[in-house]
């Protein structure tokens, strides 16, 4: 039984419904039109891990060592631009002398560009040079090979994902690593290069994610303190939602990275980090190292820290 008020409403909500059922050209194809615009969320599956992985082998490869400064690290740069060009993703060397306790040295960082809809923009952040002094055959397959190989599929997984709702900066940092000890003028010329260049742009950045050392088999992301706090948050959130919650933790110390640069212009960034490169649990010991080769490191844990980082960003482009 249906009271004459329920008839009415039921008309009523018939009528508002028609133009949806016979498709009459104004609400339908808007809706349509609207669901369609909407980014599709990203993903990063075990293909792009592999692919990561081979990328990471290539650099591995065909530029070892490749410390900051020195023509093969020039070489390694090159290199990276031409594969970000080849996944059709707009990419310049940014060339610049900078003082170290060595002398003036060029450092040449890479940077790829993806342009979104807003006026804002997330940074992914690598470093792909080798610390300097450790061998003529070092690799550094996990220190900086890893992340440089991920940051390469990601780069190309959202050039080929369409426009998203943000503008994307893909950053290969060079000379991360200090020649003698971490001060004001030895390491982090790439990070800090870079931070004042979109300073002085006026980017609105609305976040800065840096991955290192994250290929090591035995994968255990750390968060230091020094990132900032919603980042923080978001990347456990990122964890729980892409099943991998025990693979990070917070870290109560503070670990230097290029993420500080951006820190300390007031940019939001965070750093994911396995500092437990070792061959045992909680031990360092392979960084740094000739054991810094590619049999350390897996396309598993690439894997992982991958899909953390997609979902990430998905959450702060706000597809889902």
């Amino acid at each position: 039984m249906i009271l004459a008020s329920q008839k009415a409403v039921t008309l009523l909500a018939l009528l508002t419904l028609l133009p949806l059922l016979v498709g009459c050209g104004r609400v339908a194809p808007e809706a349509a039109d609207a669901l369609r615009s909407q980014p599709k969320p990203l993903a990063f599956t075990a293909e792009h891990a592999t692919n990561a992985l081979q990328r990471v082998e290539a650099l591995v490869k065909n530029h070892t060592p490749r410390d900051a400064g020195t023509p093969e690290g020039a070489r390694a740069a090159g290199g990276l631009q031409q594969q970000l060009q080849s996944a059709g993703v707009a990419a310049e060397l940014v060339r610049f002398e900078d003082e170290t306790p060595r002398g003036r040295k060029t450092f040449a960082n890479v940077i790829g560009t993806h342009r979104g809809r807003s006026d804002e923009w997330i940074v992914l952040l690598s470093h792909f040079d080798t610390k300097s002094g450790i061998g003529p055959a070092f690799q550094g397959a996990n220190d900086s090979g890893s992340s440089t190989g991920l940051l390469l599929e990601l780069a190309a997984i959202i050039q080929n994902s369409g426009e998203q709702h943000y503008n994307f900066l893909f950053g290969f940092m060079d000379g991360e690593e200090c020649q003698l000890a971490y001060s004001d003028r030895d390491g982090f010329h790439g990070s800090k290069h870079f931070a004042r260049a979109l300073k002085k742009e006026g980017r609105d950045l609305k976040a800065v994610i840096l991955t290192d050392m994250i290929g090591d088999r035995d994968l255990q992301i750390s968060v230091p303190r020094n990132s900032t706090k919603e980042l923080k948050l978001l990347a456990l959130k990122a964890a729980a939602v892409a099943g991998h919650r025990d693979k990070i933790t917070m870290l109560s110390s503070v670990i230097l990275d290029d993420h500080q640069a951006f820190l300390d212009l007031d940019f939001p960034a965070i750093v994911l980090i396995d500092f437990e490169f070792g061959s045992r649990p909680g031990s360092n010991d392979y960084w740094h190292t000739m054991e810094d080769s590619m049999d350390k490191i897996s396309a598993e844990s690439l894997l992982i820290t991958g899909q953390i980082v997609v979902e990430m960003i998905n959450m702060l482009c706000g597809n889902f």
